[in-house]
């Protein structure tokens, strides 16, 4: 009995290990072909509610947070606030924000916002958005996880 039941839990992870482990690791984009893996993950989160959202832009200032201007974009539980994206090695720029409400949309006040948000580098924001030059992140060949902060205004 004892050893069917050990049997048993090993078997039970060897089949829930995997799937948790490969849903974890799904990734915008695709492997291969030169492509490097860029791991986005949000700390310093004030809660779990909602979603993260995630966009990576080009390494051209005029696309920075431009409408329409992304490479990719990720959402995902506020639970678990990581993504992962195979993109070629390069620069790129990258913002997220705390969509508590899950509306799809980044909601402020007349001057201030009212959702988390942070890109990366964790440029200042103090006044306005931070510059293009304090955002810009190196993908070397080998990949990289870029951690970025979650700041709120209220």
């Amino acid at each position: 009995m004892k050893y069917a039941l050990s049997l048993g839990l090993a078997v039970l992870v060897g089949i829930v290990a995997p799937v948790q482990a490969s849903a974890a690791e799904t990734c915008e984009g695709t492997p291969g072909n030169g492509n490097a893996k860029l791991v986005l993950e949000a700390t310093t989160m004030h809660n779990a509610v909602g979603e993260v959202a995630f966009t990576v832009y080009p390494d051209d200032k005029k696309r920075f947070l431009a409408k329409g201007a992304k490479l990719a974009r990720v959402r995902v539980a506020a639970t678990t606030p990581r993504a992962c994206f195979w993109l070629k090695p390069g620069y790129y720029a990258i913002a997220q924000y705390h969509d508590e409400n899950s509306d799809h949309n980044f909601n402020r006040t007349l001057f201030t916002p009212k959702e988390g948000f942070g890109f990366s580098n964790d440029a200042p924001t103090s006044i306005g958005l931070p510059s293009f030059e304090a955002v810009r992140v190196a993908l070397p060949a080998s990949g990289t996880v870029v951690r970025m902060k979650m700041r709120y205004r209220r």
